[in-house]
C-alpha cells in the first residue's frame, strides 16, 4: 500500500505521522484521582505494547498525575484528555502532559482555545482535536441534518483552521463515530483535505467481541487504503484488550514492524483429530510475553493433511495434525512428529531457540 504522506508530529520521544509506524493508542480507565491506580493500569498497557496513552483529566487537582506516572517509570507518551475548561489543559501543561487533546466546540469562547493553543505551541505540545458524531455543533446538524460523515469532517477542519487562526499547526485529527461507514467517510474527506496525521477508531463499539469486529473493518479499511497515523480500538473491556487487538489489526494488514509471535491456524472441521482450539489457545498465551527482539515468527498449527503441510511449510514452524498427534514442520521441511500433549511445549523450545539464535 502507499501511505497517505500526513505531516509528522512529535508526542514526547514519539513522532506521529508521515512515515513513522502507525501507533497503538489506549486510554485508561481508572480516575485520574486514584494516582496509584492509574500508574499500574498505565504500567500494564506499556508492558502490553502500547504506544501512546490517553488519560481524562476531569479537574486541575488530577494533572499532577502525568509527573508521578513519569516518575513511576512511565516512558510511552501521554495524552491529557480535556473537556470544557480550557485551564484544566494548562494544569496538565505544567505538570507534563505530552499531548493536549480538546474539542474546541465544548471549551467555549475562542480565547480559551487560543489560550491553550499558545501555552502548547510555547510547551512543544501538540493538540489532537477530537471529534465524535454525538457532539456535534447545532449548526453542521441544521446544515446536514444529522451526524453525516461530511459534517464530522466539516467539523475537524473547521476546528483544525481555528488553531491556524492562532498560529497553531501541530495538530492531530481525530475523527470518531460508533457508525462504521461515517467513520470511513469522515476520515477520508479529511484525508483528501488536510496533511494532519489522523487518529482512527471507532467510538462506542461495544463489547470485546462486536467492538473488536467494527474496529477491525473501520480501522483496517482506512489503514488498506493508506490512510491513519495512530489508532485505538474503543472496547468495552480491559484497556489492555484493545491495545493487543490494535497490535493484531496492524500485523493483518502489514503494518507491524515490531515483531512477536504471528499464530497461524486452521478454522477446525470434521477433519481434525487434534484440538486445535485447546492448542492454540495454550500456545497463544505462552507466547504472549515472549521478546523476539523485532523480529516476527511466523507458527502455523493446522488440523489436518489437507491444507496444513502447505502452511507449516511456510512458517518458521509448524505442525500438521494427525490422529492425537502433529507432523512437526522446521522452516519447511518435515521434521518427525510430536504427541499431542508435547506439541506447545516443543513450539515453545524451538521458538525461543530460533529467537536466542
Amino acid at each position: 500500500m502507499t501511505r497517505r504522506q500526513s505531516k509528522t508530529v512529535r508526542i514526547g520521544k514519539t513522532a506521529i505521522g508521515g512515515n513513522c509506524p502507525v501507533a497503538v493508542q489506549s486510554m485508561t480507565n481508572v480516575s485520574a484521582h486514584d494516582f496509584e491506580g492509574t500508574l499500574a493500569q498505565l504500567q500494564s498497557l506499556q508492558d502490553a505494547g502500547c504506544d501512546i496513552a490517553r488519560i481524562a483529566v476531569p479537574d486541575e487537582d488530577t494533572a499532577p498525575v502525568f509527573e508521578y506516572a513519569k516518575n513511576g517509570g512511565i516512558t510511552m507518551p501521554l495524552v491529557a484528555d480535556i473537556h470544557f475548561d480550557y485551564k484544566i489543559a494548562l494544569a496538565a501543561l505544567r505538570h507534563g502532559a505530552d499531548k493536549i487533546r480538546i474539542n474546541p466546540g465544548n471549551i467555549g469562547e475562542e480565547w480559551k482555545v487560543r489560550e491553550v493553543a499558545e501555552a502548547c505551541k510555547a510547551s512543544g505540545v501538540p493538540i489532537r482535536i477530537g471529534v465524535n458524531s454525538g457532539s456535534l455543533d447545532r449548526k453542521l446538524l441544521e446544515k446536514y441534518g444529522s451526524p453525516t460523515g461530511e459534517a464530522i469532517a466539516e467539523s475537524a477542519l473547521l476546528q483544525a483552521e481555528m488553531l491556524e487562526k492562532f498560529g497553531f499547526s501541530d495538530t492531530v485529527i481525530s475523527i470518531k463515530s460508533s457508525d462504521v461507514p461515517k467513520m470511513i467517510e469522515a476520515s477520508k474527506i479529511v484525508a483528501a483535505n488536510s496533511d494532519y496525521p489522523l487518529h482512527l477508531g471507532v467510538t462506542e463499539a461495544g463489547d470485546k467481541y462486536s467492538g473488536i469486529i467494527k474496529n477491525s473493518v473501520g480501522i483496517g479499511s482506512l489503514l488498506t487504503d493508506g490512510i491513519g497515523d495512530t489508532i485505538r480500538v474503543s472496547l468495552t473491556a480491559d484497556p489492555t484488550d484493545e491495545v493487543k487487538a490494535g497490535i493484531e489489526i496492524l500485523r493483518s494488514v502489514g503494518l507491524w514492524e515490531r515483531g512477536g509471535v504471528n499464530i497461524i491456524s486452521c478454522p477446525t472441521c470434521g477433519r481434525t483429530k487434534v484440538d486445535i482450539i485447546d492448542l492454540v489457545s495454550k500456545l497463544r498465551e505462552a507466547t504472549s510475553g515472549i521478546d523476539t527482539h523485532g523480529k516476527t515468527v511466523n507458527v502455523a498449527v493446522m488440523g489436518c493433511v489437507v491444507n496444513g503441510p502447505g502452511e507449516a511449510r511456510e512458517a518458521d514452524f509448524g505442525v500438521a495434525g494427525g490422529d492425537g498427534f502433529g507432523v512437526f514442520f522446521r522452516h519447511g521441511v518435515p521434521d518427525g512428529r510430536i504427541e499431542e500433549e508435547n506439541i506447545v511445549p516443543e513450539l515453545i523450545n524451538h521458538i525461543i531457540k530460533f529467537i536466542e539464535e
